[in-house]
Order: structure tokens, then C-alpha cells, then sequence
């Protein structure tokens, strides 16, 4: 019978860090500042479970689109919620469990529903057919990143779970970003002309948001690998040290 101190040393830890300290992360106020802005401006409207108040008509002969899209929205605000949490250094370090329970939630009240509505919603966009395959991609690669991170942490490979919850926190931040990167492309292609553009079904406006939805997904991707190459504190602070020491020599 195996005993208890040895069920105790069999089973890998999550690898230890220095705690971090909040100054040492100063990005983590503006990223929350900038996700309590984004569903401040964003999500109220559907609140109101009005479809007149909807950014995005909804097909026709899909009945059912305005109720999948305002559950989408609702998921999407509870992943980027969390997420904002997820990647918080001190947090994670400070209250481990909280961690555990907001990474559930995030996964299974945020992006799995979240990402599936995605889908299906994405696949009806009156955007046209470009922006609808960039939202089918998007919704794709968020839940596969998604899913393998949570395996990952299920199964305690908790560096590489790391690496895929990272990925997944800079496609649930998407949303924000294809955004600018819409209106950038739009501002330089049409001007003043926005201002006459009908909606979505226009084809300038189908343009533009064809070309920024796939730039601001690709940007967010590209953050991802730059984020992941950086390494954690520890493994640059090992960099560091390997530096100095060759320096010496």
C-alpha cells in the first residue's frame, strides 16, 4: 500500500515564482480600465433584450439570432472578466483558489458557451462573407486554446497550460482589438465618408471591417507568441543571470 507521504511526493506541484508585485505589472490596471470601458459601451444596450438596440441586425428567416447573440455577448463579458484576473500575477500568487474558481468559470460559464455562440453567430454575420470566416476562425481557435489549457491544468502540466491560457486571454481580448483596428482601416480608406456608409450590408463598410477583423485578430496572435517568448520573471531573470555570466568569461 502506498503510503501517504509517498502520494504526497508523487504528485508534481505547479512550478513557484517569486511573488510578484503589483508595481512590477503596471499594465494590469490599464487592461482593467480598458475592459470595464469596452463593457461599459458594449454590453447595456443588450441588457435591454431589445433588438432595435443591437449593433448587428439580425438575418432573416433566424429568429433565434438576437437571443444567441445577447447570450454570446453575456458569456464574451464574463470570460474577459475573469480573464482580467487570470492574468494577474500577484492574484494567482495571493489567492490560489479564487484562481482555481475564476479559471472554471472562465472556461465553463465564459468561453465554452461563448465561443460555441460565437460560432453559429459569426456564421450568419451581415458583414459579409470575409468577416464572417474571421469570426468562425476566431471562435474556433478561442475554444481549441481554450480547451487544451484547461487539460493542460487538469492534467497539472501547469507550464504549458500557462502557455495555451495566454493564447486564450489574447483572443477573448480580440473583440476590442478587431475593433480599433476596424475603425483605423476604415478612417484611412473612407474618411468623411463613414459618415454615409448605410451599415453593414454596405459593401465600404464590409471593406474595411473585412480587413480590420482579420489584421486585429493576426495582431493579437502575434502579442501572444511575443508574450510567451518573453517568458515568466523567473525565466527571464535566469536569461539575465546566464548573460552576466558569459560576459564575465
Amino acid at each position: 500500500m502506498t503510503s501517504t507521504i509517498d502520494k504526497a511526493t508523487s504528485t508534481p506541484s505547479p512550478p513557484t515564482e517569486p511573488r510578484p508585485r503589483f508595481w512590477r505589472r503596471p499594465w494590469i490596471g490599464p487592461l482593467m480600465l480598458l475592459a470595464a470601458a469596452f463593457l461599459a459601451f458594449s454590453v447595456p444596450r443588450y441588457l435591454t433584450f431589445d433588438p432595435v438596440q443591437s449593433n448587428v441586425p439580425a438575418p432573416d428567416g433566424f429568429p433565434a439570432h438576437y437571443v444567441l447573440l445577447v447570450g454570446h455577448v453575456l458569456c464574451g463579458t464574463v470570460a474577459m472578466v475573469t480573464a482580467c484576473f487570470q492574468i494577474w500575477p500577484a492574484f494567482r500568487a495571493r489567492y490560489p483558489r479564487a484562481h482555481r474558481v475564476m479559471g472554471r468559470t472562465y472556461v465553463l460559464a465564459g468561453v465554452l458557451p461563448g465561443g460555441v455562440l460565437a460560432i453559429v453567430v459569426g456564421l450568419v454575420s451581415p458583414f459579409g462573407p470575409v468577416v464572417r470566416a474571421a469570426n468562425v476562425t476566431l471562435g474556433i481557435l478561442w475554444l481549441a486554446t481554450t480547451i487544451a489549457g484547461f487539460r493542460m491544468a487538469r492534467q497539472r502540466r501547469f507550464v504549458e497550460h500557462r502557455r495555451w491560457m495566454v493564447r486564450s486571454f489574447w483572443l477573448t481580448f480580440a473583440i476590442i482589438t478587431t475593433r480599433v483596428t476596424s475603425g483605423i482601416f476604415g478612417f484611412i480608406m473612407y474618411g468623411e465618408q463613414m459618415a454615409e456608409l448605410t451599415g453593414p450590408t454596405d459593401p465600404r463598410t464590409q471593406m474595411f471591417s473585412s480587413i480590420g477583423v482579420w489584421v486585429g485578430l493576426m495582431v493579437n496572435l502575434v502579442i501572444a507568441e511575443w508574450w510567451l517568448e518573453r517568458g515568466t520573471a523567473s525565466e527571464r531573470k535566469a536569461r539575465r543571470e546566464r548573460r552576466l555570466r558569459a560576459a564575465r568569461r
